[in-house]
C-alpha cells in the first residue's frame, strides 16, 4: 500500500479524492481497524487539515478542520470556560475531530447531554464524485436542508471525506463530584443503573466500571448542590465520594481506554440495560473487560484474543478480525444515501 496522500487545503482534499478510483480518509489512526482496508484503496490523511477556523464563544459554536486534534479544541474551549459535554475518547493520544465523528464515539458525558450527533451542526466534505459540499450550518438555529451531518456520525468515512466541521458547545459546570457505588454482579449493576437513571438527580455520567465491581456516578453543577445530592444518593445506595484527583484519574482512564488489553480486539456495542447481564457473562467467559456507559446503553469490550461473536452487533475499533462481528442489517436509507453521495463506490462499504 502506498503512503497516504496528505492534502493541506480543502481544494487539495477534493483533488486527492478524484485522484484514485478507491479512497478512504484517515486521521491519527487511534481506531486503526476502521482504516484497515484492501490494498487497492488509497488512503488520504487529514492531519494536514488542522486548526480551528472559527470560534464564537458568545454563540457557543466553533468550526475546525477535520484533522484538528481534540486536545487543541479542548484547550481552546477551556480557556473560555466551555467544553464538549460528550467526553470524547482518546484526546491525550491525538484523536482528531473528524476521526471521532466517523467512529461515532461518545464518552460518559453523553448520558446527560447527548452524544456527538446532538452537537454537530454542519460539515464540509468531499463526496464520491470529488465535489466539495456543505451541509448544515454554523449556527444552532439552522434549517439548511436535510440533517445529513448527523447521518455522518459513525459513518466510518464511507460516505465522504470530512474537511471542516461545526459543533456547538456548552459552558463547563462549576464543579463535579463522583461517587463510586459497589455492585455485586452485572444484575445488580443493571438494577442500579436503571434506578439511578430515572431518578431526579440529573446525573452527569453513569457508568459500570471495567473492574465490574462498581458503578461510577458523576454529578455536575454548583458545588453546594452536589454535596446535598451526593448525600441523598448515598442514603439510597452504599458507596463513597471520590476525592477530586481520584475522580479525575477514573474518568481519564475511561476516556483514554487505559483499561483495555493493548493488543487485543476493542469493540463498540450498542446495548440496552436488559442485555447487560448476558453480555457481561459472555465477556467474562472470554477473559475480557467491559466498560458500560450511558446508564447501560453503550458498551466497549476489550478482549485478549479474537472471537467469532459476542451475541450482539459489534464494531471493531482496533485489533485483528472483521470490521463487524454479527453485522447488523443496514436500513434502506443507508443504501439510498450511499448511492446519492458515492455513486461510483469510491469509498469502501460499511461492511469492509
Amino acid at each position: 500500500m502506498n503512503a497516504p496522500l496528505q492534502p493541506t487545503t480543502l481544494a487539495e482534499l477534493a483533488d486527492a479524492v478524484r485522484s484514485a478510483p478507491r479512497v478512504l480518509a484517515i486521521g491519527a489512526r487511534t481506531k486503526p481497524r476502521l482504516s484497515a482496508v484492501a490494498s487497492d484503496v488509497t488512503l488520504i490523511s487529514t492531519l494536514g487539515l488542522s486548526g480551528i477556523t472559527e470560534y464564537q464563544p458568545d454563540e457557543f459554536t466553533f468550526t475546525a478542520l477535520a484533522g484538528t486534534p481534540l486536545r487543541e479544541i479542548a484547550v481552546t474551549l477551556a480557556a473560555r470556560g466551555q467544553y464538549l459535554p460528550f467526553d470524547p475518547f482518546l484526546v491525550a493520544v491525538g484523536a482528531t475531530l473528524g476521526g471521532t465523528l466517523a467512529a461515532g464515539l461518545s464518552g460518559p458525558g453523553r448520558f446527560r447531554f447527548g452524544g456527538l450527533r446532538d452537537f454537530i451542526l454542519g460539515v464540509r466534505f468531499v463526496d464520491g464524485t470529488g465535489r466539495l459540499l456543505r451541509l448544515g450550518g454554523k449556527v444552532v438555529k439552522n434549517a439548511a436542508g436535510f440533517d445529513i451531518p448527523k447521518f455522518f456520525v459513525g459513518s466510518l468515512g464511507r460516505f465522504g471525506v470530512f474537511g471542516e466541521l461545526t459543533f456547538k458547545v456548552f459552558p463547563r459546570p462549576a464543579a463535579t463530584l463522583t461517587l463510586r457505588l459497589p455492585v455485586a454482579d452485572a444484575t445488580a449493576a443493571t438494577a442500579l443503573l436503571t434506578t439511578a437513571a430515572s431518578a431526579r438527580w440529573e446525573i452527569d455520567a453513569l457508568d459500570l466500571l471495567p473492574s465490574a465491581d462498581a458503578v461510577a456516578l458523576r454529578l455536575a453543577g454548583p458545588a453546594s448542590a452536589l454535596q446535598i445530592l451526593a448525600a441523598e444518593i448515598l442514603a439510597r445506595f452504599p458507596g463513597e465520594v471520590l476525592s477530586a484527583p481520584a475522580a479525575d484519574a477514573l474518568w481519564s482512564d475511561l476516556r483514554e481506554l487505559r483499561w483495555t488489553h493493548p493488543d487485543g480486539p476493542l469493540l463498540k456495542i450498542a446495548i440496552t440495560p436488559s442485555q447487560l447481564p448476558s453480555l457481561a457473562a459472555r465477556v467474562h467467559a472470554l477473559s475480557g473487560r467491559l466498560h458500560v456507559s450511558a446508564a447501560g446503553n453503550a458498551a466497549l469490550v476489550s478482549l485478549p484474543a479474537p472471537t467469532a461473536s459476542l451475541g450482539l452487533p459489534a464494531l471493531m475499533l482496533r485489533g485483528p478480525g472483521p470490521l463487524w462481528l454479527d453485522a447488523p442489517a443496514a436500513p434502506a436509507v443507508v443504501a439510498a444515501v450511499k448511492t446519492a453521495l458515492d455513486p461510483q463506490n469510491r469509498f469502501p462499504s460499511l461492511a469492509a
